[in-house]
């Protein structure tokens, strides 16, 4: 093998935000812990709620334990580091490490991209098929139908790693981001970039444009069985579910596809800017979904509201 095609990088270092001042370190970090822990305690507090409350094993809640999980996995295995990097001045992550990070990275993304378009599908059928529901979307349907998709997303994901893996790493080995991602590992590789750079971009593409078609044509849908509803509290509830949804989702494609389409066409932002929008669509879904998903459902508050009722009545 020539010395062009060997790899000497043994570790990379994430700098996380290049243009931060160091007297803001301790508060970047202290910002991010605190994103982590609401992250775990609000989808903790859920899964708490799913797992004692018989009332929530519906097909809809499901679908959201699926998409608490992966929240939960991708902030542990992003946040932690870039939390040390700036509380502990620790960036160094090792080669393989690095690796094993950017396919979680985007194998949690890509299991969040599917699992919002069943949630779209499951609003969907709910809405225009109500008296067919319980039969398609049955809870052993939609157990099936997750464990699908946490399968199914292994598998561009794998070839992008594998594809990655053996390039040839024999300079620089700074990681401009919070954590490592294809475009960041890729830009470091002392070769010919186009060639592996292109496919992961156009299967990014399929994967982000498809899911938000399916769910956009989903929601259309709702939207004209809803203009159809005669009941205005029926009107009004289909709304407020379908509304809150789509925020959620706007916060989670919107900034991913500018980002994607921005890197395509070679639109070239200030380092800073461009992983604050990538922090923004990484941290911010996986901390609000709790609220969005879960505690604004009506089955929900009924419980919490009970469970307050228990705690004020004297023993």
């Amino acid at each position: 093998m020539s010395g062009e095609n060997m790899t000497f990088v043994k570790d990379f270092f994430i700098v996380g935000f290049p243009g931060l001042h160091p007297k803001y370190y301790a508060l970047v970090s202290a910002v991010m812990f605190l994103i982590y822990v609401c992250t775990l305690i609000g989808n903790g507090f859920f899964l708490l709620l799913f797992a004692r409350n018989k009332s929530l094993h519906k097909p809809m809640y499901f679908i959201y334990i699926s998409l608490v999980l992966s929240d939960v996995l991708f902030s542990t295995c992003t946040l932690p580091k870039i939390i040390a990097r700036y509380w502990f001045h620790d960036g160094t992550i090792s080669f393989v490490a690095c690796f094993f990070q950017m396919y979680l990275v985007h194998y949690f993304g890509t299991v969040d991209s599917y699992t919002l378009v069943l949630m779209a599908l499951d609003r969907y059928i709910a809405v225009c098929y109500p008296f067919r529901y319980h039969t398609i979307m049955s809870n052993r349907n939609i157990i099936v139908l997750s464990l699908v998709v946490w399968v199914f997303a292994h598998g561009c994901n794998i070839m992008t790693v594998v594809r990655a893996l053996p390039l040839p790493y024999c300079g620089a080995n700074t990681i401009v981001h919070c954590y490592c991602d294809h475009v960041s590992i890729i830009r470091l590789a002392c070769t010919d970039r186009s060639v592996y750079h292109f496919p992961a971009l156009v299967y990014a593409m399929v994967i982000l444009l498809g899911s938000l078609a399916i769910i956009l044509v989903s929601y259309f849908c709702i939207l004209l069985a809803v203009l159809q509803i005669s009941s205005t509290h029926g009107w009004l509830e289909t709304i407020s579910t379908c509304t809150s949804q789509l925020i959620i989702i706007a916060i989670f494609f919107l900034p991913r596809c500018f980002y994607y389409f921005a890197v395509y066409i070679g639109v070239i932002f200030d380092a800073d800017f461009q992983i604050a929008i990538i922090m923004l669509y990484s941290l911010l879904p996986p901390m609000i979904n709790p609220l969005i998903y879960g505690l604004r459902t009506e089955e929900v508050k009924k419980i919490l509201i009970n469970l307050f009722k228990k705690k004020k009545e004297p023993r």
